[in-house]
């Protein structure tokens, strides 16, 4: 089979989701003007750089305008990257649900919130890691917002560290596929690089 992209035939949305698999996913938690918490998983979502150290994220626009995250980070230039792991896929998928900017996903889905050390937007209590960022830029790509944050912030759980690094191995983090279809990494394999 092959696709053009140009022609309409075939949903890009789904192709691309299919096939760039798996994802990590950003569980971005922002705070709007009014004080309301907001939380929603991205899936398009990964790092850009390292020094200095950027991540990025990229929400779709609805129909009727942009998401509550993407007009929350506009406005205040801050938000929490909380990663996904298997203890918190539940919620993260509860927290995808469309609520009134009014309103927290915190709240809908029970979660408690943990004060960030830098930013004002809080992390989700208990994840296992969370980037705070500030924001660096947004670019507007076609139907979507490409949100660029710099990480002035780490927060890891001790738990899955060893010797004060971090140990991908203790991480059971949720990586978004298609559809409903999510994996864990419970498969890990090494290979060394060549010289």
């Amino acid at each position: 089979m092959q696709i053009d992209p140009r022609d309409g035939t075939h949903s890009m949305y789904r192709t691309l989701t299919g096939l760039v698999v798996p994802r990590p996913i950003g569980w971005i938690s922002t705070r709007s003007h009014a004080g309301v918490d907001n939380l929603a998983p991205y899936s398009f979502f990964n790092a850009v750089s390292v020094d200095p150290p950027i991540l990025m994220f990229s929400p779709i626009d609805r129909p009727d305008g942009l998401t509550d995250t993407t007009v929350n980070v506009r406005e205040t230039e801050e938000f929490v990257v909380n990663l996904v792991t298997n203890e918190f896929a539940d919620a993260m998928n509860q927290t995808s649900v469309e609520l009134p900017s009014s309103e927290s996903e915190f709240d809908d889905a029970d979660l408690e919130r943990e004060a960030a050390a830098v930013v004002e937007p809080p992390r989700v209590a208990g994840v296992a890691a969370a980037f705070e960022c500030e924001l660096h830029d947004v670019l507007d790509v076609g139907s979507s917002s490409l949100v660029l944050g710099e990480v002035v912030s780490v927060y890891v759980r001790d738990d899955v560290t060893t010797n004060g690094k971090v140990d991908t191995s203790k991480l059971d983090i949720v990586g978004r596929l298609s559809g409903g279809s999510y994996d864990r990494i419970d498969n890990r394999f090494e290979m060394e690089r060549p010289d």
